[in-house]
């Protein structure tokens, strides 16, 4: 007889090796034409809203690391909480406005933009924008990520632009909208404006020089034959000096030196005496800033007068405690110029050149003006002193080059007008990490006001006319009518009709007595279009809410669409978009370095998805701490991919050993279970519970350590291990192995549901091969419930102890296994000697052979009674020695009954018995 077909071994279908490259795009194509999407809302229809508010990825290349970063935390999110009581549903966006989209097509060498239109090209911009769109749609279908990927939302949608119009006309309307000329984040290379979101600092080097302006009036203070020495890093601004700023609460010293007497402030004296090499210098007095406001002082190549003026922000942190101050090319300038009724001067155009209110200086880029004022100001002797210093400067995160303040017409949002709501909007929202908060609070607290025009072709218009006296006009039925046309033909109509075909049919207005307007040809900011998402999005769509529950985006964001949703939103409706912010940094290399194609240490999602699968993309997002920046490299999704195949292992060993198990009608009642097995249930409860907590506090990587620890410790390397025995060797229908099926069976019914957000492909094919499951897929289920089962601590506690003198007899196991005592651990007879806890334990547990996977266990006397020979642990000895008798060729375990059945001779005698009577 062949007793091995005696054996229940286990069956499956479920593969061993994932191959989830090509497995994964097949599920996806399944959940495609059983709109997966469409089915889990349904089933939810009825229970509370959980709105996760999609921030836009920009329409342009392949997506990221980051993008994959947080398109699958938010799945994670969206998933759960689908499976806990909520309808979550899931509207992707994208932003397709902007200079990026602009640059693809005129580098591309198709587009001749002087050759076309503004609408023409702005018609290539959007086609390019949606392929785009396409393009990144398909990557993160590829993630596995769920939501309505067939109906986003686009900023370049008719009926997103139309409410974003109507954003902008309400916040005019509350008087937070205002045009002036003020200096601006100004991009030369891409000649526009910039909000402070689309700053980014890298070094630069710079010249450094101190000038020496003559006084020219001392108003009765100074004698009029004084210098005031100023310092600056951008000679370029010294044609547009209009004023020297002091602070009036500092003291400066009039310092005679080789004939002249300069004014530095005296807390700085000690190091310009040193920075200038000054020898034989004398105070000749001291005066308070404030006795200085109105002095008169000369500019220094110009026929123009530099008007002492006092300010706050002057500081003493460097320099000489008298600021350079040119009203056009400093926000700090220009406020302190309005006090004093300076002009704003700024004689630098749109690309960066020096205009003719720099004469000597005209048609000169403005960084290459710096070295030609520089000699101007050595050959009239005003030049003290040049170096050149490597800082930090404002870069356009876009073009990478620098950027300079320039005062221009510009459209604003007035922060100033509603700040005190903006702080306490913020005060009012859950903020993970809690440091976000104060980040946030910080930056609005302290920004100016928000520059929203842009002098660009490819964006929304801002939808402002203008009188034939010039000045603007914004009302209810402006702002109504350009929306209802933006939503019926697009905002390309803007640039396409007469500025008369824009307007109501009859609008007069009494800046127009001759019926005669023009229109503003600006364009929005991005961070104005995505910072409208919570109207043109939350309110639009019936199946979203505002404010939404979460916004999940990088920490740069913070800047960025954290602070346009904010601003916009509480300019609107008084409050913020979001109930809860929830940050994640960025991604970087295996040694924590930025990616970069130069260090050729880019990660790209796609490589790994078809190298990997997308699930061990998502495991390596569950298993960091994604609320700091993360690394990845190779090595590092090798160790995932580890972990994953531990994961898919056991799944594979529940499900092949539960072949023959029908939940409805093997199900061993708990009342029945006990020892070990009640034991495991019981930890299944603890796994429960923790998961589902780590879920809803978003600590995902608390999900993926609990879910390994289980699947590793306690099943694999314990229950599992030690169930083989009965599962393979006693009869189907045996007490304890029904026992041992019921117990897989629920976890592995609710494991599968637990890892369900985070490997869900991996889940869904689980959940195919799980015997007698009601629903077609498993993420039409609910979270598993945690079951009580009495008081429980004792029994914990028994067992956790007993894990931990196992670990010491599979020690003791192995030393004897390398010491060639035993072979296989069936091989093996133990004798155990405890004390105390020990002892009592091992007394209190039926079948330690079973438990030890040897072929006999005998309890012996105290620990300190053991032999030489034994190994010695804490309160336990262990002598392994061979197993006496031979080896049972169906069970292996080696026996002296072995050879006592005539008709079974190969056989221990409690296998003879199972197979005359089942077999």
């Amino acid at each position: 007889m062949d007793y091995k077909e005696t054996l229940l071994m286990p069956k499956t279908e479920f593969p061993m090796r994932g191959n989830l490259p090509n497995r994964e795009p097949e599920r996806q194509q399944k959940w495609e034409e059983m709109d997966i999407y469409k089915k889990v809302q349904k089933r939810t229809e009825r229970r509370p809203l959980f709105v996760l508010h999609d921030g836009p990825p920009y329409a342009n290349g392949d997506i990221h690391m980051g993008h994959a970063l947080n398109k699958v935390l938010k799945d994670f999110i969206v998933r759960y909480k689908s499976m806990s009581g909520y309808q979550a549903p899931y509207v992707p966006g994208w932003d397709t406005h902007g200079l990026p989209i602009e640059t693809a097509l005129t580098k591309s060498g198709k587009v001749n933009r002087k050759a076309m239109s503004v609408a023409d090209f702005r018609k290539l911009c959007e086609q390019y924008a949606l392929e785009q769109v396409d393009r990144q749609r398909e990557q993160f279908l590829r993630l596995g990520v769920r939501g309505d990927w067939w109906n986003p939302y686009i900023t370049l949608d008719k009926e997103y632009e139309a409410q974003q119009i109507k954003v902008f006309g309400d916040m005019a309307k509350k008087g937070y909208i205002y045009k002036g000329k003020k200096p601006v984040y100004w991009s030369p290379s891409s000649e526009s404006a910039l909000a402070e979101a689309e700053i980014e600092y890298h070094d630069k080097r710079s010249p450094s020089i101190y000038v020496a302006f003559d006084v020219k009036d001392g108003k009765s203070v100074l004698d009029g034959d004084e210098k005031i020495v100023i310092w600056t890093t951008t000679p370029w601004t010294i044609p547009a000096n209009l004023g020297i700023s002091v602070h009036p609460d500092l003291e400066y010293s009039v310092v005679s030196v080789n004939n002249n007497k300069y004014i530095v402030a005296s807390g700085l004296l000690e190091t310009l005496i040193s920075e200038f090499e000054w020898e034989g210098h004398e105070v000749l007095k001291t005066i308070k800033g404030s006795e200085l406001e109105y002095v008169v002082a000369k500019h220094p190549f110009y026929e123009r007068d530099s008007l002492v003026i006092c300010g706050e922000h002057v500081t003493l942190d460097a320099g000489t405690g008298c600021v350079h101050t040119a009203p056009g090319h400093g926000e700090e300038d220009y406020i302190v110029g309005q006090k004093y009724g300076l002009d704003v001067l700024c004689p630098v155009d749109d690309k960066g050149m020096m205009t003719d209110e720099a004469p000597g200086f005209e048609g000169l880029f403005y960084d290459e003006a710096n070295k030609p004022i520089t000699e101007k100001l050595d050959e009239l002797g005003a030049l003290l002193k040049l170096t050149f210093i490597t800082h930090s400067y404002a870069h356009d995160w876009r073009t990478k080059k620098p950027v300079i303040y320039r005062a221009t017409a510009q459209w604003f949002a007035s922060i100033e007008n509603f700040r005190s709501e903006l702080l306490q909007a913020i005060q009012d929202v859950e903020w993970i990490p809690t440091w976000g908060e104060t980040r946030l609070f910080n930056m609005v607290r302290d920004r100016g006001d928000w520059c929203i025009s842009r002098q660009r072709a490819w964006g929304v218009p801002i939808p402002v006319f203008y009188g034939e006296n010039g000045e603007p006009i914004i009302t209810d039925e402006t702002i109504n009518h350009v929306s209802n046309l933006f939503r019926q033909h697009g905002s390309n109509i803007w640039f396409e009709w007469e500025t008369e075909q824009l307007l109501p049919e009859g609008f007069s207005s009494e800046h127009s007595p001759n019926g005669t307007f023009t229109r503003e040809m600006d364009i929005m900011d991005v961070w104005f279009d995505s910072g409208s998402s919570h109207q043109a999005v939350l309110e639009e769509r019936e199946d979203l809410q505002r404010p939404a529950d979460l916004y999940l985006e990088g920490s740069d964001q913070y800047r960025g669409w954290f602070n346009s949703s904010l601003s916009t939103s509480v300019a609107v409706t008084g409050k913020a978009p979001y109930k809860g912010v929830l940050s994640h940094g960025f991604v970087l290399d295996g040694e924590g370095r930025k990616m970069s194609k130069s260090l050729g240490n880019v990660v790209v999602p796609n490589d790994v998805m078809k190298q990997l699968g997308a699930d061990i993309l998502r495991l390596w997002v569950a298993s960091v701490d994604y609320q700091a920046d993360v690394r990845v490299s190779d090595k590092i999704l090798k160790q995932v991919s580890e972990s994953y195949r531990k994961i898919r292992n056991t799944f594979r060993f529940l499900l092949g050993n539960l072949h023959d198990f029908d939940p409805k009608e093997n199900r061993v009642n708990v009342e029945d279970l006990k020892g070990v097995d009640l034991f495991i249930l019981v930890k299944l409860q603890d796994v429960i519970e923790k998961v589902k907590q780590a879920y809803e506090q978003y600590q995902f990587s608390t999900v993926y350590n609990t879910i390994h620890n289980f699947f590793t410790i306690e099943l694999s390397s314990f229950y599992m291990d030690l169930a083989k025995d009965t599962l393979y060797i006693e009869h189907a229908n045996h007490p304890a192995r029904r026992a041992i099926q019921t117990v897989m069976y629920d976890v592995l019914v609710a494991m599968t549901k637990l890892v369900s957000p985070i490997l869900s492909h991996t889940a869904d094919e689980v959940w195919e091969h799980i015997p007698s499951v009601e629903e077609e897929n498993v993420q039409l289920t609910d979270m598993p419930e945690v079951q009580t089962f009495g008081e429980v601590t004792e029994l914990k506690e028994k067992w956790n102890h007993f894990m931990t003198v196992r670990d010491d007899v599979l020690k003791a196991l192995e030393q004897a296994r390398n010491e060639k005592v035993i072979g296989k651990s069936l091989t093996a007879a133990i004798t155990l000697y405890a004390s105390g806890e020990v002892r009592q334990l091992l007394s209190s547990i039926e079948q330690l052979e079973k438990l030890f996977i040897v072929s006999a266990v005998k309890l012996a006397g105290e620990a300190d009674e053991a032999p030489e020979k034994a190994v010695m642990f804490e309160n336990l000895a262990i002598v392994v020695e061979k197993a006496e008798g031979e080896t049972c060729e169906r069970c292996w375990v080696v026996s002296q009954t072995v050879g006592q059945h005539d008709e079974h001779p190969g056989l221990c005698s409690s296998c003879a018995e199972t197979v005359l009577t089942y077999y």
